[in-house]
This record gives structure tokens, C-alpha cells and sequence, in this order.
């Protein structure tokens, strides 16, 4: 395992983190205390979770594996998020003082600690003024409740401006940004990862796999069955897979990531976990396994170091698509100059 600071903060992670959205619903307590096992015996430290995972059960599997294990629990760098409704009322949802008070708390005693290292806002809240949500994360870091606090799924603007009114009033500043990062979904670096790298945020990107996509279960017009997320849901599943295997982008990556997979031996997952890792602003990547199986194949990843070819290769192949304005080649012309001058 590699290590890294979580952004400019002075506090030390590993560079792969369990994602534990599975916990209490894809795979049970035992199931789960037995990914949490093989993680920390890997040497990883970041632990993600949320409280609407599971409708709480996932932070409560996790608060019974740290009391029976003392020692990991000195280790282990805990981060979770609030945002999304955990009841049925007004202000069971939100970015509030209100709300966010309670939900801390909840989560705090679910997980059976007096202190979470990262508290991640879930998602932007358009009701909430940012100063309400800003100053309360302030306080909380203040009064010892959290470490340091980030944001998810969050805009450049929303993130920018979010670091801008904490610096303005002098309020504890964020640390870390969750979005949705993989070679099929780049479209971050246009302005999300930028905002990031200027407000010195590191990255902690979810769906590294873009939903198995990228781990090579899925074949064209073959329909998923059996143990994939497509295949276990009919439902949602139809939907999505006829999005993308019409998409000749989506094939275009994935025979990408399986050249580069084959020629080096190596799993699909492996490389496209591979590639996430070093891109700019990354501090870790938040693995979704399911099964200690796959766990153990992802964590595999941290050997893999891919080569300069490779990299443009994969680069090429997923560069994410834009119109020509402003993120295509006609804005990227616009926002250009020589350090020389001239035309």
C-alpha cells in the first residue's frame, strides 16, 4: 500500500480506501467485518462510509468491527458523510444546522467513536445558505467532534465558492472532494478537478470501475445475468445497459483498458484502478468490492504502475467528449497564449 496526505492536511492515508455502500445490503456483517479484515491486513487505513448507506446498518457493522478490534481502531481514518433523508420530515434532509447536528451525532454513536476524521457534506444543498452549513462544520471541527471536512459530488462552482466563503470568514477549510472519477466518466476534468488542484482539495473518487463497467464483466449485446449489479436488478438494469452498449465510446474504453490488461498480464480492474490513482489530485481511490474476491483483485492494484504508452493509450480512448465551446478545442483556443506572444 502507498500512503498519501488527505489534501493539505497534515493527516497520512492510504492510497486505496474501502468503500463500504455494501455493508448490510450486498454483503452482510460477516461478509463485511471479513472485506474490513483483508483491507486493514493490506494496510489500509481509509475507511468511507455514509449514514444513508444501508439506512445506517453500514456505520453500525463497522462500529462493532472497530470495539472488536482495538488495535485497527487506532489506525483506521474514518470518514463518513450526512446530507440525504434519514426520516420522512422537512428537516430530516439538508445541509442545516439543524439536520446536520443530529445527523453527526447519529452517526457518531452508530460507529461507536467520540471523533470522525473526515465529515463529508453528502451532495450541494440548494435550500441551505452555504454560511449555515460552513459555520457548523467550523464549530464541529472545533469542539472535537471532526478532524477535517470535505464536500461530495459537489460542482466547481459550488466547491469554489464554498472555499472562498469558508477562507473569507475565517472558518476551518476543506480538506477533500468525493466525486465520481473513472476512464468513463472524465468529465470532472473540465472544471471540478481544476477548482480541486486551486483550493488544494484531494480527490477521493467513487466508482473507479464506472459500475463494473471497466472490470470486464459485461460483453457487447450480451445482456448481464447473474452476479453483476445489472444482472441482480432487471429493473434498473435494462435501462442502463442499453445506454451504454449503444455507446461506441463506452466499448471504444473498455477494449482500451483490455489491451492494456492483456499485454501486462494483470485483471481489467487492476488497470483502470491503475489509472484513477495517479491522476492530479488524487489522494485515494474508493474501492466498491462486494466480495473479498474482488477486494483482493483491486488491492492487487497497488503493484500495477502503468507505462507512459499505456497511459496515452488510455488517455486517448476516454478523453471525455465536449462541445467545441467552452471545453472542446474552439475554448480550449480561447483560454490559450504563448509565453512569447504573437498569433
Amino acid at each position: 500500500m502507498h500512503y498519501r496526505t488527505l489534501g493539505t492536511s497534515g493527516t497520512v492515508v492510504s492510497d486505496l480506501a474501502l468503500g463500504t455502500m455494501t455493508f448490510g445490503h450486498e454483503a452482510d456483517e460477516a461478509a463485511s467485518h471479513a472485506l474490513l479484515d483483508a483491507f486493514f491486513a493490506a494496510g489500509g487505513t481509509l475507511v468511507d462510509t455514509a449514514d444513508v448507506y444501508t439506512h445506517g446498518a453500514s456505520e453500525s457493522i463497522i462500529g462493532r468491527w472497530l470495539a472488536a478490534h482495538p488495535t485497527e481502531r487506532e489506525q483506521v481514518v474514518l470518514a463518513t458523510k450526512g446530507r440525504f433523508p434519514m426520516g420522512e420530515g422537512p428537516n430530516d434532509v439538508g445541509l442545516s444546522r439543524r439536520h446536520l447536528s443530529r445527523a453527526l451525532d447519529a452517526s457518531l454513536s452508530r460507529l461507536g467513536v467520540d471523533h470522525i476524521d473526515l465529515y463529508q457534506v453528502h451532495a450541494w444543498d440548494p435550500v441551505t445558505p452555504v454560511e449555515e452549513t460552513l459555520r457548523f462544520l467550523d464549530g464541529a471541527v472545533a469542539a472535537g467532534k471532526i478532524g477535517h471536512y470535505g464536500f461530495s459530488n459537489y460542482t466547481g462552482w459550488q466547491l469554489t465558492k464554498a472555499v472562498h466563503v469558508a477562507r473569507a470568514h475565517g472558518w476551518a477549510a476543506p480538506v477533500t472532494l468525493q466525486p465520481q472519477y473513472n476512464l468513463l466518466a472524465r468529465g470532472i476534468e473540465h472544471e471540478i478537478v481544476p477548482a480541486a488542484l486551486d483550493a488544494g482539495l484531494g480527490l477521493l473518487p467513487w466508482s473507479p470501475l464506472g459500475g463494473g463497467w471497466l472490470s470486464g464483466k459485461y460483453r457487447r449485446d450480451v445482456h448481464p445475468e447473474g452476479a453483476t449489479r445489472l444482472g441482480e436488478n432487471p429493473a434498473r438494469g435494462v435501462e442502463a445497459w442499453n445506454s451504454r452498449n449503444g455507446d461506441e465510446h463506452t466499448w471504444a474504453v473498455i477494449d482500451a483498458v483490455q489491451s492494456v490488461a492483456e499485454g501486462r498480464g494483470v485483471s481489467m480492474a487492476q488497470v483502470a484502478l491503475a489509472w484513477v490513482r495517479v491522476q492530479p489530485a488524487v489522494t485515494s481511490v474508493i474501492l466498491g468490492a462486494r466480495t473479498l474476491e474482488q477486494l483482493e483483485d483491486n488491492l492487487a492494484s497497488v503493484d500495477l504502475e502503468l507505462a507512459a504508452g499505456e497511459l496515452v493509450a488510455l488517455a486517448a480512448a476516454s478523453m471525455p467528449r465536449a462541445e467545441a465551446y467552452p471545453y472542446g478545442v474552439g475554448g480550449r483556443e480561447q483560454r490559450s497564449r504563448k509565453i512569447e506572444g504573437g498569433r
